[in-house]
C-alpha cells in the first residue's frame, strides 16, 4: 500500500474573516474524517490551512488505494429472515440483492444476539478503494457539510453552469505527493498551481512540485504563511516584540477575537504602531477601544496601570521597506472615529438619564411586548421580588432604577455602540449625583454578557441582572419566541446561563421556580414548564463543563431543585458517596422502589405502624424513622455527605426487606402500607439527590 501526502486548496475570492477559522478547521477535519470512513487512512496527521483567499489541508501518510476488507454487514432479525421452517424469506433475499449477493450466500449468515434478539449478519469481502476514485465523492460532501451561513450562487466562465459556494473559486490543487490526481470540483478540474501574495508574490503563480514542499513554497516564493495556527502565533508574539521594543511599560491586552479577525484578514503579517492626539483620551476609553477594534481592527496599548494609551498596534498585510505611509494612513483613518466618539459623549453629557429615560415609550421593545418602558415597570417587578425575598434592605425606587437602567438606549454614544449599552449608562449615572449609587448596579445588570464574563460586583447588582434575565426568558417563551436548533437571536440560552452562573457563584439562594410561577399568568402553564425545563438544560451543560459526570449531573438535575446555590457541593457529596461500597446497591434500590412506587394508583399517606406485619417491614420503618432526623439536620447545615452517608444504615434493611417481604399483599390494607413505607424510604433515599440515576 504506497502512502504519500494529500494536498488540497481551494483558491477563491476573498472569504468572510468572521468565519474563517471555523471553516479552514471543518474543512480539513471532514476530509480527514472521509479518508478515515473510506480505510485510506488510519491515524494520519492533518493540518488546516486558511488565508483570506484560501481554504486546504495537508493530511500525512494517505494510501493510493485502501486494503481490501472483510465487513460484517447487518441483515434484520432472524424472525423476519426466515419462516416458521427455517427457510429464507423475500425480505432477506431482497437485502442480499442489494448489497450484490444471492440466496446462496446464506451459508456465510450468522446469527448474533443484540439486546436480546436475535440479528443476522453476512461477512463480506470489501474490495480496496482508489483515493483518485473516491475523492471527489469526498470533497463534494465535505463542500455539503462546510458551516457556511450565507451560500454564494454564481455562474462558471462558460455562462451555464451555476455553482454554490462560500465565495468563488479561482483555482483547484490537488497533489497525493507529487502525483496530479484527476479530480474536479465546483467547475474546475485539479492541477499542481497555486498564488501567493497579491502584491509580494515573487512569481506569479506558483508551482507545487510536492504535497510536503507547498507551505515552503508559498512562505518563501509567494510570501504567504498558509498555516492559520502559525499565522496567529507570529502575529501574537510579533505584537509583543513591537511593543517592548517601542516602550517597555505598553502592553496589549489579550483578545483571542480580535487575534483571530486580524489572522483573517492577512497573509504576512507586518506589525506596526500608530498614534492619535492625546486630547481624545478624555473620551470613555471603552468607547476608544471598541472603536478600534470593531471599525479598525487595531490593538490598543495600556500602561502598567491598564489605562488607555493613544498607541495602538496595526497589523498590517504589506510589508515595504519604508512603512510610514501605511502608519499615517491608519492614523488618519482613525481620527474622525475618535472624533465622533468625542462628539457623541459630549452630546450625551448635555441630557441627563432621567430626560433620557422619558423618551423610552417611543421605543419599540418588541410588538408583542410593548416599548422599554413598558419592559423596564416588568422588569422592576421582578427586581422588587427579587430584592424582598432575599431580605435586601437598601431603600431603592425599583421603577426608578429599572427607568434609568435603560436610559442611555437613548444616547448617541450606545447608538453607534450598542455594544456600550449599560457601560455609558453607568458612566452617565456617576457624573450625575442623583443616580451616582446606581452607577455599578446599570453597567452589572447586563453581565455577564457573554462566557467567561465577569459577574455582577454587588448584591443589588446580582439582584438587578437577575430581574432582567428572568424578564428577558418569561416575556419571550410567554410569546412562543424560544430558541430553536442553532438559532437563538434573542440570546435565551445566554440569558438561561447568566441566571444559573449568578446563583450558583454568587451562592443566592432565590426560589427560581416559585419566582418563574409567580410572574407568569396562571393559564400558561406550558410557558412555566418549558421555560424551567430550558433552564434545566442550560444547567446540565454548565455542569458539564464543570467535569461532573451524566449520571451525577442526572441525580441531582432530575429532581428539578429551585434552589441552584447548593448544587455543586450536593454534586461533590455526589461523587463522595459513590466511592462507598454500599453506594451502587442502595441507588439500584432506589430505582427498584421508584418502579414500584411509579405502578402504584393511590393517594401516599404516613405509615400506619399497626399495620406493619413483618419483623423486615418493622425494622425498615424503625431505621427511616432514626435516621431522618439526622438527615433533615444535615440538609439543614447544607451538610450533604453527611445526609448521603447516612443511607448506609438503610442498606440491610433494604435488602432483608425485598428478600422477605411480599409488597403487593393480597390484603388491600396492609399492601396499601407498604406502599406508604416505601415512599417514606424514597424520600429518605432521594432526599440530596436521585441516586438511582448512579444505577445506570
Amino acid at each position: 500500500m504506497k502512502l504519500n501526502t494529500l494536498l488540497i486548496e481551494f483558491m477563491t475570492e476573498e472569504l468572510p474573516p468572521s468565519s474563517l477559522k471555523n471553516l479552514g478547521e471543518k474543512f480539513g477535519q471532514l476530509i480527514k474524517e472521509g479518508l478515515q470512513d473510506k480505510g485510506l487512512i488510519k491515524d494520519s496527521d492533518m493540518v488546516f490551512f486558511a488565508t483570506p483567499r484560501r481554504l486546504g489541508v495537508k493530511i500525512l501518510n494517505v494510501a493510493e488505494k485502501s486494503e481490501n476488507q472483510k465487513k460484517l454487514i447487518k441483515l434484520m432479525p432472524a424472525k423476519i429472515g426466515f419462516d416458521e421452517n427455517g427457510k429464507i424469506t423475500k425480505p432477506l433475499s431482497k437485502k442480499l440483492q442489494s448489497i450484490n449477493e444471492t440466496d446462496q450466500a446464506i451459508s456465510r449468515v450468522k446469527i448474533k444476539d443484540e439486546k436480546g434478539q436475535e440479528i443476522l449478519f453476512i461477512e463480506k469481502n470489501i474490495p480496496g478503494i482508489n483515493l483518485e476514485d473516491i475523492l471527489s465523492e469526498i470533497i463534494n460532501y465535505c463542500i455539503s457539510q462546510l458551516p457556511i451561513k450565507k451560500m454564494m450562487s454564481y455562474q462558471l466562465e462558460d455562462g451555464w453552469t451555476s455553482v454554490n459556494f462560500v465565495r468563488p473559486i479561482k483555482n483547484l490543487l490537488i497533489l497525493h505527493g507529487e502525483k496530479i490526481l484527476k479530480i474536479s470540483a465546483l467547475g474546475f478540474e485539479a492541477n499542481n498551481k497555486s498564488f501567493g501574495h497579491r502584491f509580494e508574490s515573487k512569481e506569479k503563480v506558483l508551482t507545487i512540485d510536492h504535497a510536503d514542499n507547498y507551505e515552503k513554497i508559498l512562505l518563501t516564493t509567494g510570501r504567504v504563511i498558509v498555516n492559520y495556527n502559525e499565522r496567529k502565533e507570529k502575529i501574537y508574539s510579533d505584537i509583543i516584540l513591537a511593543t517592548k521594543k517601542f516602550k517597555k511599560e505598553l502592553h496589549v491586552v489579550d483578545d483571542d477575537d480580535l487575534l483571530n479577525e486580524v489572522t483573517s484578514l492577512v497573509e504576512m503579517p507586518n506589525i506596526l504602531i500608530g498614534s492619535f492626539e492625546e486630547r481624545f483620551l478624555a473620551v470613555p476609553q471603552e468607547c476608544l477601544i471598541l472603536s478600534m477594534k470593531t471599525n479598525q481592527k487595531y490593538f490598543p496599548l495600556f500602561d502598567k496601570s491598564n489605562h488607555l494609551t493613544n498607541h495602538f498596534i496595526i497589523v498590517s498585510n504589506l510589508s515595504p521597506k519604508d512603512s510610514t505611509n501605511i502608519i499615517r494612513g491608519n492614523e488618519k483613518v482613525i481620527r474622525p472615529r475618535l472624533a465622533d466618539a468625542e462628539f457623541f459623549f459630549e452630546q450625551d453629557r448635555k441630557q441627563s438619564l432621567r430626560t433620557l429615560s422619558k423618551k423610552l415609550g417611543s421605543i419599540v421593545y418588541h410588538n408583542k411586548l410593548g416599548t422599554q418602558a413598558e419592559r423596564a415597570a416588568r422588569v422592576a417587578v421582578k427586581l422588587k421580588y427579587i430584592s424582598t425575598e432575599l431580605g435586601f434592605k437598601k431603600n431603592i425606587n425599583y421603577k426608578d432604577f429599572a427607568l434609568i437602567s435603560k436610559a442611555d438606549l437613548l444616547s448617541l454614544m450606545v447608538g453607534e455602540f450598542p455594544e456600550l449599552q449599560g457601560v455609558m449608562g453607568s458612566i452617565y449615572a456617576s457624573e450625575d449625583p442623583q443616580f451616582k449609587y446606581l452607577a455599578s448596579a446599570i453597567e452589572d445588570h447586563y453581565k455577564p454578557k457573554f462566557s467567561g464574563d465577569s459577574l455582577p460586583s454587588d448584591a443589588f447588582g446580582d439582584y438587578a441582572a437577575l430581574a432582567e434575565k428572568f424578564e428577558t426568558l418569561i416575556g419571550l417563551f410567554s410569546i412562543n419566541e424560544q430558541p430553536t436548533g442553532d438559532k437563538d437571536p434573542f440570546s435565551l440560552r445566554r440569558n438561561a446561563i447568566g441566571i444559573i452562573r449568578i446563583l450558583i457563584e454568587k451562592n443566592i439562594s432565590l426560589n427560581f421556580s416559585n419566582l418563574i410561577d409567580n410572574h407568569t399568568p396562571k393559564d400558561k402553564k406550558d410557558v412555566r414548564d418549558n421555560l424551567k425545563n430550558f433552564i434545566y438544560d442550560r444547567l446540565s451543560n454548565y455542569l458539564k463543563d464543570k467535569n461532573f459526570t451524566t449520571n451525577e449531573i442526572d441525580a441531582v438535575v432530575s429532581s428539578r431543585p429551585c434552589y441552584l446555590n447548593d448544587i455543586i457541593s450536593k454534586l461533590k457529596a455526589i461523587q463522595e458517596f459513590s466511592v462507598l461500597d454500599q453506594a451502587k446497591d442502595l441507588a439500584s434500590a432506589n430505582k427498584r422502589v421508584s418502579n414500584i412506587l411509579i405502578k402504584f394508583s393511590g393517594v401516599f399517606k404516613e405509615v400506619d405502624e399497626s399495620l406493619l406485619e413483618e419483623i423486615e417491614e418493622i425494622q425498615l420503618f424503625k431505621t427511616i424513622t432514626k435516621l431522618n432526623p439526622t438527615i433533615i439536620e444535615a440538609l439543614k447545615n447544607k451538610n450533604f455527605i453527611q445526609a448521603l452517608n447516612s443511607l448506609v444504615d438503610l442498606k440491610n434493611p433494604i435488602d432483608e426487606f425485598f428478600d422477605n417481604v411480599m409488597v403487593n399483599s393480597k390484603e388491600e390494607k396492609i399492601k396499601i402500607n407498604r406502599h406508604n413505607l416505601l415512599n417514606q424510604l424514597h424520600i429518605s433515599l432521594n432526599s440530596v439527590a436521585d441516586i438511582s440515576k448512579l444505577a445506570n
